[in-house]
């Protein structure tokens, strides 16, 4: 065997098998812990083992959008390797070696595309370096294909794994040259997931198939309703019941903590109930009996970026959706921030022929991702190990290293494959509350939530309100536009996006109420609502100028690309332009819907991408049913066509179900919405049955994918029901309008 085993892995090897055959066998595990122990470390993002045996490192967080496989791919082909022989390993939380390991925002893939091409590149030229000491050639001479480094001229090559040793000693260079993109092998094909062989094995991936020697179960019970907080309790109730081992409380975040912007702070003071397993546990949770009280005003102190501090107030009550719009209602009339002004607004609305005025509303929402929380931790005084599902490590470690009294240095976080995300996972409260756990029982435990707990604990996406208004001249022309949006406890504005800079007299003005329900980011957020409204305004006004909606929009853009207003303007109006074509030349618009058919369009951009829907839709038995999508975005470069269209996909499908049904309701602070069975979700036969996804072809740096094509659904789905049935929808979710002939 040319293979070379290390004597102490020999020996470990002997030790286990016991000689003989068994030994046999095993000869190839230590040949793979010596390899291992052999690779080399080009940068943090690749290694490759004598063999060439080529590892690449997943920095981000996966949670189903498939960056675990597409920002690798970015790596492999600047390194020049042939995708099949590379391995891809998700990377633990390690800030000192990986520039941003956050998974959010649809961010990931446009952040570290130039980090991740440079690491390749970087790696590729050491490689290429070390071969032409090799061959003693200039390293001019020397080219790359699939892991192969070839000397053409004398018709020798090296593998990479043959000179990653010595391409280990060479200095790192400042700066590399990049593949010109018209040379991409990897880039813009379609790679599959990774993981997707133990995906459909049901491999270990989650932290819920995480275990050790030793390890409890912990649940915690919070108060049933926002503005409440814990009394006391009687563990006397389950004192008997089999498999219970502790009940206490913990608080997780105690008034001296500073916390940052991604803590929790829905309930602080929990009651844990830690046992053997989880249907022992969560059977003690249900008979044991807590008593809550209302809680008073509260202030916290919260760090932002760049080392800021605010103020925030948690204000007491127990609040009702009731109360809820009664509020928003008054604030439109109120007056709000002004945050832009162009030309003369007032002017042109006291000068208007006629004034066409819409409230548009949308309630709270919960994520309800696949995986309800989970999280593994095993905090010693010597360090804590922490295994669980989180978008954004960076944010929490600091919280976690000052709640258990340990420095950053001594904890680690593994990072687990995530059951969804949507936004909902960028926030650490589970990783605290089960490091806590752990450093009270004094050995490992999970910490799992029940749907119920998940969904009753906030973060949800607020509930907003926004009011349009557009002034027409004699001509019925537009002459003037104001906005005026808010919400609980945050205002959903974009103030600088389309269509300012489109109207020469505008105004948008912003205002917020502040609340106890702790709320948090939610795919696209603040985009989801406000492009509904505004797409579904556009629309009306269209109709009240007697023009096609389309169009509408393009003149509209046509104007911020050649005349804009303002030097704000967050949008490139040309991109805006070419997505809203690409979306009306794939689609049947312009062409008359079937008989019953209600075809609606909207566009948007955000988080640095175009996109625009075009929906078919109907009612069947008294329901809206979305028959047909077709989408265009553009977000510059597709690394991996398939993964992109998942994406777009799942994001459409998101903004079916959460512009027909998405709802959480509050009675006196207690959300009425706790499981499937209350809280409506899309089925499978009311998802549209055709999906189309097209893509600018610009040449552009990549954008993102996760989020942009969800706030447009919503618009495109309103439209489309004005157009099947000839009514208007302002209140989400829409399948509660369905009943009222009249319009809300």
């Amino acid at each position: 065997m040319k293979d070379k085993i290390a004597r102490r892995s020999f020996l470990k090897a002997a030790l286990l098998a016991g000689g003989g055959l068994m030994l046999r066998f095993n000869w190839p595990t230590a040949i793979a812990a010596t390899l291992e122990e052999q690779s080399i470390e080009l940068n943090s993002y690749i290694k490759i083992n004598p063999r060439g045996g080529i590892t690449l490192y997943n920095p981000n967080p996966e949670f189903g959008q498939n960056v675990k496989t597409s920002l690798p791919m970015i790596l492999a082909e600047e390194l020049d390797v042939a995708w099949e022989d590379v391995e891809v390993v998700q990377a633990e939380f390690y800030p000192e070696r990986y520039e941003r390991q956050f998974t959010g925002g649809s961010n990931s893939i446009r952040v570290s595309w130039e980090p991740l091409r440079k690491a390749g590149a970087t790696a590729r030229y050491m490689l290429m370096t070390a071969a032409a000491e090799l061959l003693n050639v200039p390293i001019s001479e020397i080219s790359t294909a699939d892991g192969v480094l070839y000397h053409q001229r004398s018709g020798r090559k090296i593998t990479y794994g043959e000179a990653a040793t010595r391409a280990a000693a060479v200095a790192v260079p400042k700066s590399v040259s990049l593949k010109d993109p018209k040379d991409f092998k990897i880039i813009g094909t379609s790679k599959g997931n990774v993981e997707i062989d133990r995906i459909l094995t049901g491999k270990p991936l989650f932290t819920s198939d995480y275990k050790v020697d030793g390890m409890l179960i912990a649940m915690i019970i919070h108060p049933p309703a926002f503005g409440l907080e814990y009394k006391s309790h009687d563990e006397r109730t389950i004192k008997d019941m089999p498999g219970v081992r502790r009940v206490f409380v913990i608080d997780t975040l105690p008034e001296d903590i500073e916390q940052n912007m991604f803590d929790v702070t829905s309930f602080t003071k929990l009651v844990v109930v830690v046992g053997d397993s989880t249907w022992e546990v969560m059977q003690a949770k249900k008979k044991l009996h807590v008593e809550w009280q209302e809680a008073s005003d509260g202030y916290f102190t919260v760090g932002a970026f760049g080392g800021n501090t605010r103020k925030v107030k948690r204000p007491a009550g127990l609040e009702s959706t009731s109360w809820h719009l009664e509020q928003m209602a008054k604030s439109t009339l109120a007056t709000a921030e002004v945050r832009r002004r162009d030309g003369d607004p007032e002017t042109a609305f006291n000068n208007a022929a006629k004034i066409i005025e819409r409230t548009y509303t949308a309630p709270y929402l919960v994520h309800n991702t696949m995986e309800p929380v989970c999280c593994f931790a095993n905090v010693t005084k010597d360090g804590a190990d922490i295994y669980g599902p989180i978008q954004a490590p960076e944010f929490i470690i600091n919280t976690i290293a000052t709640r258990i009294g340990l420095p950053k240095e001594k904890i680690t976080i593994r990072l687990a494959r995530m059951g969804g995300g949507f936004g909902l996972r960028a926030y650490g409260h589970h990783l605290v509350e089960a490091a806590v756990i752990s450093q009270k029982v004094g050995g490992p435990i999970r910490l799992v939530y029940t749907r119920e707990d998940e969904a009753t604990y906030g973060i949800y996406r607020p509930t907003y309100s926004a009011t349009y208004r557009a002034a027409l001249d004699e001509n019925n022309q537009l002459i003037g536009l104001h906005i005026k949006a808010g919400g609980i406890p945050e205002s959903p504005l974009h103030e600088n996006r389309f269509p300012a800079g489109a109207v020469d007299n505008y105004l948008a003005e912003s205002w917020a109420i502040e609340s106890n329900i702790t709320i948090g980011a939610f795919r696209a957020p603040r985009s989801n609502f406000i492009a509904s409204a505004e797409q579904s305004f556009l629309d009306e006004l269209a109709f009240e100028m007697h023009q096609d909606p389309l169009a509408f929009r393009l003149a509209l853009l046509e104007r911020a690309r050649t005349r804009p207003v303002g030097e704000r303007n967050e949008y490139d109006a040309e991109r805006y332009i070419e997505v809203l074509k690409l979306v009306r030349d794939k689609s049947d618009w312009g062409q008359p819907a079937p008989e019953g058919v209600g075809r609606g369009v909207a566009a948007y951009f955000c988080h640095n991408t175009y996109a625009a829907t075009i929906v078919d839709l109907h009612i069947q038995q008294g329901e809206p049913r979305v028959l047909k999508v077709v989408a265009a975005a553009d977000c510059g470069i597709v690394v991996n066509k398939d993964a992109s269209i998942n994406m777009a996909e799942g994001a459409i499908i998101d903004g079916v179900n959460n512009a027909l049904f998405g709802e959480q309701l509050f009675d006196n602070g207690q959300p009425l919405k706790n499981n499937f069975s209350s809280y409506r979700m899309i089925r499978m036969n009311e998802v549209p049955k055709e999906i189309e996804v097209h893509f600018v072809d610009n040449g552009k740096n990549p954008t993102g994918m996760g989020e942009p094509l969800f706030p447009p659904m919503f618009g495109a789905i309103a439209n489309g029901l004005y157009n099947a049935i000839g009514k208007r929808f302002y209140i989400q979710p829409f399948i509660n309008g369905m009943s009222d002939k009249a319009s809300v």
